[in-house]
């Protein structure tokens, strides 16, 4: 078996990568060959970018990203402009298929689905998105919520697995500062 490496990596591996990018003690990057980050972008403490040695991981302008946060992009992961992700978030673009009950779900195949999240969402702390997903512009995700399928644009979604509570109105001043 073959390991993943450390984590370690310079800011020049980056397939692509903005001015006034704060990486936090501790920050973990995996294949920075395969992610592009947008200018000021703040990246907490503890948090790992499992980019993969296939499809991208794109994280927009002026996006927060808290402490020990888990993004995967194995199925390609897109984060968009003025996005906030609260603390220990989890993104998740790969899983099992395993649909023949004789197999340990570790042999079954695995599938890569993408995950979007559109601009100026707030993902609430804890919050888990599962693979094949997309989270619509102005949405709020709650704390410890577990996104299992879309969202529509500038809904409130909270639960597990989370379900839309409230759609709000457009707010024009998201519109003006892309």
């Amino acid at each position: 078996m073959q390991s993943h490496g450390l984590g370690v990596f310079s800011i020049d591996q980056f397939s692509h990568i903005g001015e006034n990018v704060v990486f936090e003690k501790d920050v973990l990057v995996f294949h920075p060959e395969n992610i592009e980050i947008g200018r000021h972008v703040y990246i907490g403490h503890q948090t790992i970018l499992k980019g993969y040695y296939k499809n991208k991981m794109y994280i927009g302008d002026h996006t927060w990203i808290g402490q020990q946060c888990f993004l995967h992009s194995a199925g390609t992961l897109r984060i968009g402009n003025h996005v906030g992700m609260g603390p220990g978030v989890k993104i998740i673009t790969s899983f099992h298929e395993a649909r023949d009950a004789s197999l340990p779900v570790i042999d079954t195949p695995l599938l890569f689905e993408p995950v979007i999240i559109e601009d100026h969402c707030d993902i609430g702390t804890g919050a888990i998105i599962l693979p094949g997903t997309t989270i619509g512009k102005g949405c709020i995700i709650g704390a410890g919520a577990v996104i299992t399928k879309d969202i529509p644009a500038y809904s409130v979604a909270v639960g597990n697995p989370a379900r839309v509570i409230k759609v709000r109105h457009e707010n024009p001043k998201m519109r003006a500062s892309l």
